[in-house]
């Protein structure tokens, strides 16, 4: 205990009790409760240094009772410190997270607005009628990984195989999740760039994954993630996010407003009171688009020209 800094050993029993309350409130809510595991030797993966007991140079970071660790700064670091997090990837990289005290920079102001569908035929489709392609990462190293974990289960428990075989499976698993975040970040911040109003589905993709079918391909295009940079981003660069009840927007003529029943395997929607015929992605993001501006008192009709 010597050789660790002192606020480090306080922050864990600080993760402890967050731990339990979070336990406690998730009892009272009756949901599942998920008691708080132990983390034994080899699952405890970072160290957190909540006020002080650290220093960042140009090539390297000064940790308290470590010593100086050479590093990589990628990024050139904004604001005023508060904690550095060292984190170790189950690849066994190194990372220090740094979270900063920094002001809200508002990007210059829009009037363009955009709706946006997402789906599993395509990842996203925006009002503009502009496609957002499904990269399905996991799909694509799926065969990689089941034998990569093939070949793992094969290997006895403790063992040095089993060891270089469970980091190549964690590699692959690396880097699925560092494709999609990449993916997540780049196309949240064109959007965010380009459009003041962004209204999109208010989806609950823990319920949806309950369909067994559609599951896998439901996690892997990861919505939740890509909603949350959308929203944070937008409250930093001062957009209008909202998120619209998604129900019947697959079935409302955005030309009309008449609703009609579609099979999934429909994928044009055709309006027998107007004629209006459109892609049914695309007529949702516009039904999407139009429930987003009039819940802030916009006319629609400007918006679709918009």
């Amino acid at each position: 205990m010597e050789k660790v800094y002192s606020q480090v050993l306080q922050n864990v029993a600080v993760r402890v009790d967050l731990a339990m309350k979070a336990f406690f409130r998730r009892v009272k809510a009756g949901e599942k409760p998920g008691y708080p595991r132990f983390r034994g030797k080899g699952w405890y993966d970072s160290i957190t240094y909540p006020q002080l007991g650290f220093s960042v140079k140009e090539d390297s970071i000064k940790l308290a009772k470590i010593g100086e660790v050479k590093a990589s700064i990628h990024r050139p670091i904004e604001g005023e410190i508060a904690t550095c997090t060292i984190r170790r990837s189950p690849t066994g990289k190194w990372y220090a997270c740094f979270s900063c005290e920094v002001d809200c920079v508002p990007l210059p102001e829009s009037n363009k607005s955009i709706g946006i569908d997402v789906g599993l035929a395509s990842f996203a489709t925006l009002s503009t009628g502009e496609k957002i392609e499904n990269p399905r990462f996991f799909r694509r190293d799926e065969k990689a990984l089941a034998k990569a974990q093939r070949k793992m289960s094969k290997c006895d428990k403790g063992t040095p195989e089993r060891v270089k075989a469970r980091k190549v499976v964690s590699h692959i698993h690396e880097r699925i999740a560092n494709r999609r975040n990449d993916f997540a970040h780049q196309w949240s911040r064109r959007i965010i760039n380009q459009y003041g109003i962004i209204s999109v589905e208010d989806i609950n993709t823990n319920r949806m994954l309950h369909n067994h079918c559609l599951a896998k391909s439901i996690s892997d295009a990861a919505w939740s993630q890509f909603m949350a940079c959308l929203t944070y981003k937008a409250e930093s660069a001062g957009r209008q996010f909202v998120a619209v009840n998604p129900s019947y927007t697959s079935q409302d003529c955005s030309h009309c407003g008449h609703r009609q029943k579609l099979s999934l395997d429909e994928r044009t929607f055709s309006c027998p009171c107007c004629n209006f015929s459109i892609d049914r992605d695309h007529n949702a993001s516009l039904n999407i688009l139009a429930r987003g501006l009039a819940s802030l008192g916009i006319q629609s009709v400007e918006a679709v020209q918009l």
